[in-house]
């Protein structure tokens, strides 16, 4: 198997010997997450990858037959921080090596539990499920990541999230490559129970209104807050990012994953659903992480603000969108029984969404269609390094939708007298926060202490430092000019600045 970028071997890993001792969260006692949900016969088709990130790590014989299939060999050609590439040269690392990462993470977490607390009755086919669901977590992702989901189905009036995508792609992985004879090879319990188990691990539902799940009952809920955790969003699909993502833009990662996992453990909380209290099982971390979990999420408002959300790297999503938006209904993209989908009709099709990757932008560059004319020069214009005009950012102290501040935007420009319609300008709204909006999510993390690590308790902010931010979402406003007329943008500067003075907020000049 070609892993270009990973190198991996085969390794006889039957000589090595069993687990020597026992204690709470050590994982340097672990033969290893995956040997030890492996038979001696299987043990030689356990194979080694080398991440960039993690080192050598083990991957199981069953996550392999995954990794070697198309639907997921497609994950080379997306681009892990979409727009943000343009910015940082290093960044150029794809979503299929995150994924693997978060295989990785996910299989380590899952055993460091299993080993600290046996009564948490953690058996095979649960590890088994959730290294595959952090494995393909991301299936579902389109061209340049979250710009897909996040910005051009959008802009067709399309809501659809890649999670749901991915739960797709999953289902559409399995039945392709007939897995369904490898995956009884490997689960001891209910094959379908253990699908399912991992569609849900990869699409996670509100449990407010009681327990939504059929793979596992609620004993075993903790599993579902490991891949994808929706209660405070400390998961391992962050850990991976957060160090993959520093390491490639060259941004000091002060987080650390490794101290957090080693200090889990599965405690039962008292909990308020459906206007009665009850008992869940969540997991917890020892009182002294709390100041590591708040570098955690600073971490992820750095890595928004510097990388993901970077004016630049922003604009040139913006333009890859609209061109995307003018060639959906001409582009054919080949899909089942021979039909073809327009790019947005991918969606229903998984052998032609199977199709559509970064390369779109090729596609469209290299297509002699006269209806592409207007996409191909945007596309030329962001290759040109000629781009929409950031004419600054307005930090709002309200709430404002682009919708809302585009009607005010344009009746300024009315008013000043400028020829500018809403076609020629874009808005886009920037949130900055910590992961749950406007809430600090170390609120909804509960802890133990060393001498009582059966008993969760809360932490509040005033229990850990003064210069803990008193508020945890920003809001800006970025204004682009697709013109680069002198007079023209002259006009527009004035009117942001009227508008901004409306407002009543600060602005910060672009470009």
């Amino acid at each position: 198997m070609d892993m270009s970028g990973m190198q991996m071997s085969s390794l006889d890993l039957k000589s090595q010997t069993d687990i020597q001792g026992k204690k709470d969260g050590d994982l340097s006692i672990l033969k290893s997450p995956v040997q030890n949900i492996l038979t001696n016969e299987l043990l030689s088709t356990l194979q080694i990858f080398n991440d960039s990130i993690h080192g050598h790590i083990e991957i199981h014989p069953l996550c392999v037959k995954i990794i070697d299939t198309p639907q997921f060999q497609r994950l080379r050609s997306i681009k892990q921080v979409g727009g943000t590439y343009f910015v940082y040269p290093g960044a150029s690392h794809n979503r299929f090596e995150h994924s693997i990462g978060v295989c990785h993470l996910a299989g380590q977490f899952v055993s460091a539990l299993r080993v600290g607390q046996s009564e948490l009755n953690i058996t095979d086919d649960d590890v088994l499920c959730v290294q595959i669901a952090g494995l393909c977590h991301d299936l579902g992702h389109g061209p340049f990541s979250h710009m897909f989901d996040g910005r051009f189905l959008p802009s067709i009036g399309n809501e659809t999230r890649h999670e749901s995508l991915s739960v797709k792609m999953f289902h559409h992985l399995v039945k392709e490559n007939e897995l369904d004879t490898d995956f009884r090879l490997h689960f001891k319990e209910d094959l379908n129970t253990n699908k399912k188990f991992i569609t849900e691990l990869l699409d996670t539902k509100d449990e407010n209104r009681g327990w939504p799940y059929e793979g596992r009952d609620q004993k075993k809920r903790f599993l579902y807050e490991i891949v994808a955790n929706k209660r405070n969003g400390i998961d391992v699909d962050k850990w991976d990012y957060f160090a993959r993502d520093c390491h490639m833009l060259g941004i000091a990662n002060s987080f650390d994953h490794t101290r957090c996992m080693k200090s889990a453990r599965v405690v039962e909380v008292e909990v308020q659903k459906q206007d009665k209290e009850q008992d869940e099982k969540q997991i917890c971390f020892r009182d002294k992480e709390v100041q590591n979990l708040y570098e955690m999420f600073h971490t992820r408002v750095r890595l928004y603000r510097e990388a993901y959300e970077h004016c630049v790297g922003n604009t040139i999503e913006i333009m890859i969108s609209e061109a995307m938006k003018m060639a959906d209904k001409f582009i054919k993209i080949p899909g089942k029984n021979n039909k073809t989908f327009s790019i947005s009709g991918t969606l229903e099709d998984m052998d032609a969404y199977e199709n559509l990757t970064d390369s779109i932008v090729d596609q469209i560059m290299w297509s002699t269609d006269k209806n592409l004319e207007e996409a191909k020069k945007i596309l030329i214009n962001v290759k040109k390094r000629k781009l929409y005009v950031c004419l600054g950012h307005a930090l709002l102290p309200q709430k404002m939708t682009s919708k809302e501040a585009m009607q005010k935007y344009v009746k300024k420009l009315k008013e000043n007298g400028s020829t500018l319609c809403e076609s020629d300008v874009t808005i886009d709204v920037v949130k900055l926060n910590y992961g749950m909006k406007d809430k600090n999510p170390i609120d909804e993390v509960r802890f133990y202490k060393k001498d009582d690590p059966d008993k969760a308790t809360k932490i509040y902010k005033r229990e850990v430092s003064f210069l803990l931010p008193d508020t945890f979402e920003e809001h800006q406003i970025r204004f682009y000019c697709k013109t680069t007329e002198a007079e023209k943008l002259k006009k527009a500067r004035e009117a942001l600045d009227d508008w901004c003075k409306e407002q009543k907020c600060s602005l910060i000049k672009g470009s």
